[in-house]
């Protein structure tokens, strides 16, 4: 499929070889595009060569690489790396990782991955790549939205770039249907492409009764990638830049596509011309019409881009005029390939080898935003995603069903069109925060965040990390309770109400939790919770507001650890008679149990509450002792004594 993304079309020179030694052959053959031919050439005089040349290996690799043959690309780009070590550039780079991935050596693709990362020091890059890979292992253990097909109307050539017109579907092919069968692609030695229109059978997707598209569309050369206004008007297609019948090339004897807009009348193509944008110096092809008709998103190598191929969008006004071409930027392009853009429902779809994805091209999802920006694309996953090349993605109106290309292991040939049905997205938001430990103020590390549902069911589980911050996804539409917890620790808990965006995120839902040491005494192996003299008005037992703010101080404990019990002890100092502190200091006991219990505490962990008057003083301030207030309010204490934790 590389033979198209590439955007131009390279000519065929007759060369003789007769005197030329083996590696002046397969050079030549590169020269001249014919990569099929190059890469057996090099594979046959590479066996010869002890220390071939950086730019041999390079060669070598790419004749693989440009005809999707990974394994043997690999090969190559394993030894130039060997050579070249971290001094590859950043295009290849990119060719030996996709190579890597391709035949699913993930892990080591990773490696390097990092590697190229570190060695470019972009933080921009870094960021991307963290969030990318974390999304996609996140959307691995997903259930798949979509089921696939392969398509009968599959042929073994190359079918892809299915697009809708009208009821029907206008799709690209190397099919060998027509009267230039002698002719062949250099490149990978099959026909050229052309426009086929077939129709489409509602209750399951499939392909049938091809023809060929417009009939006087068609050239000796490729026609591909089309793409209609959504009465089936005007239409926008790829072909090679053409003057009277014969290729028009640069310097470099390349041939490069343009984008040709005309009208459809009664099966023909009537007025066609060239946009603006198109130039003999570059490409520009995979034009795809927004369906109001006032977008026109492309694919150009032209100077000034991100990589080898980005993406463009040109606005549209009514009488047809079209503004300049702006490159969709950083967010979307990459140094690689972005090739093939659909826009449906304000979502562009597209495909890449750039940003982080399952290997060679995968397509790519990013929203429109007010602004005019697009959001940060999104993998789609698997089984639209693969190891290989997969491209050409389109969506109906209603987000339920399309068709995308790929030339995956167990297709009918070099590419291969697949129909697919998508299922209702699981609309999932993500809730995020931290926990600090409420007496520092500083992050709390593995803390365990647990979300439930109404009926106390778990909805999700997750850990604080090294910062005291963490993320947990949740369904949409829910009140969802959060608590936090952490051994020897205090728990604490939020009630949070998701919305209906999928995929949104709900911010600084923040925990604090309380050190157990931080709550508690110890005194000759007793703990007590730490409170400060309750006091009572003088000669009364009813709770006061001071009374109240240190009492609250053992509520909170029983709350947040919820398997503690304890036994209340009330003390007067030993002023008065001792039969009325006992029995006063008894009321005071019962009077803090009750208010305890009235803040939703159950009576079975508070195992009693007794007063003893002044029978267990602290001090030497008994009876008759002379002493300070400071000394006999030491006495006047209630013991919240934990005998359960």
């Amino acid at each position: 499929m590389r033979k198209l993304y590439i955007l131009c079309l390279i000519l065929s020179v007759t060369f003789s070889f007769a005197q030329k030694t083996n590696l002046k052959k397969a050079d030549a053959l590169f020269r001249n595009f014919s990569y099929l031919d190059a890469s057996k050439a090099y594979e046959e005089c590479l066996q010869n060569i002890k220390d071939p040349s950086a730019q041999t290996l390079k060669n070598a690799a790419d004749s693989y690489y440009f005809i999707s043959d990974s394994r043997n690309a690999l090969k190559w780009y394993r030894k130039l790396y060997e050579v070249q070590g971290n001094n590859l550039t950043d295009i290849y780079y990119l060719r030996y990782i996709q190579s890597m991935k391709a035949v699913m050596d993930y892990d080591e693709a990773d490696k390097i991955t990092k590697e190229y990362l570190d060695k470019k020091g972009d933080k921009a890059e870094i960021n991307r790549y963290v969030a990318q890979k974390k999304y996609m292992d996140s959307i691995a253990k997903a259930k798949p939205l979509y089921t696939i097909k392969n398509l009968d109307i599959n042929t073994s050539k190359s079918d892809f770039g299915a697009t809708f017109f009208k009821d029907n579907i206008v799709f690209t092919s190397a099919r060998d249907t027509t009267k230039f069968s002698e002719k062949l692609y250099t490149w990978n030695n099959q026909p050229f492409l052309n426009l086929y229109v077939a129709e489409r059978n509602p209750a399951d997707g499939s392909l049938f009764n091809e023809t060929v598209f417009i009939p006087n569309v068609m050239t000796k050369y490729h026609e591909a990638t089309a793409s209609f206004d959504s009465e089936g008007k005007t239409m926008y297609y790829s072909t090679n830049i053409v003057k009277k019948n014969k290729l028009v090339v640069d310097e470099a004897k390349v041939n490069n596509f343009q984008i040709i807009k005309g009208s459809i009348v009664n099966n023909k193509l009537e007025n066609p011309q060239k946009v603006f944008f198109d130039s003999n110096d570059y490409s520009v092809g995979h034009p795809a019409l927004s369906e109001d008709g006032q977008f026109l998103f492309f694919a150009s190598d032209m100077p000034g881009g991100q990589g080898e191929t980005d993406l463009y969008m040109v606005k549209i006004a009514a009488d047809g005029t079209m503004s300049s071409p702006q490159n969709l930027g950083a967010n979307i392009n990459t140094i690689g390939n972005e090739v093939f853009p659909f826009f449906q429902n304000g979502v562009l779809y597209f495909s890449s080898d750039g940003h982080y994805g399952w290997g060679d091209l995968d397509v790519y999802e990013s929203k429109l935003l007010p602004d005019g920006t697009f959001s940060t694309p999104k993998n789609l996953g698997a089984p639209i995603n693969s190891n290989k090349d997969d491209f050409s993605f389109i969506i109906d109106k209603t987000d339920s069903y399309g068709y995308f290309s790929s030339n995956r292991e167990g297709g009918k040939g070099d590419d291969d069109i697949y129909s697919f049905v998508k299922g209702k997205p699981v609309c999932n938001q993500s809730i995020s925060g931290m926990a600090i430990d409420h007496k520092t103020k500083k992050p709390l590390t593995d803390v365990t965040i647990m979300a439930y549902n109404s009926f106390s069911e778990i909805l999700g589980e997750t850990k604080t990390n090294f910062d005291g911050k963490y993320a947990i996804e949740v369904p949409c539409n829910k009140v969802v309770k959060m608590i936090a917890a952490k051994p020897n620790y205090s728990s604490d808990d939020k009630t949070v109400e998701t919305t209906s965006e999928n995929g949104g995120e709900i911010k600084d839902v923040n925990f604090e939790l309380s050190n157990y040491d931080d709550l508690v005494v110890k005194k000759q192996g007793v703990e007590k919770v730490d409170v400060n003299p309750i006091y009572f008005d003088y000669n009364k037992y009813n709770i006061t507001p001071k009374a109240v703010e240190e009492l609250s101080k053992v509520v909170f404990v029983m709350q947040k650890f919820p398997n503690i019990r304890i036994k209340i002890e009330s003390h007067t100092d030993s002023r008065g008679k001792d039969a009325y502190n006992l029995k006063l200091s008894d009321n005071r006991a019962k009077s803090t149990r009750d208010y305890i219990l009235s803040q939703g505490i159950d009576a079975s962990r508070i195992e009693s509450a007794i007063g003893y008057g002044e029978t267990r003083l602290v001090n030497r301030c008994k009876n008759g002792v002379k002493c300070s207030e400071e000394e006999h309010v030491q006495n006047r204490r209630s013991d919240f004594i934990i005998i359960q934790k």
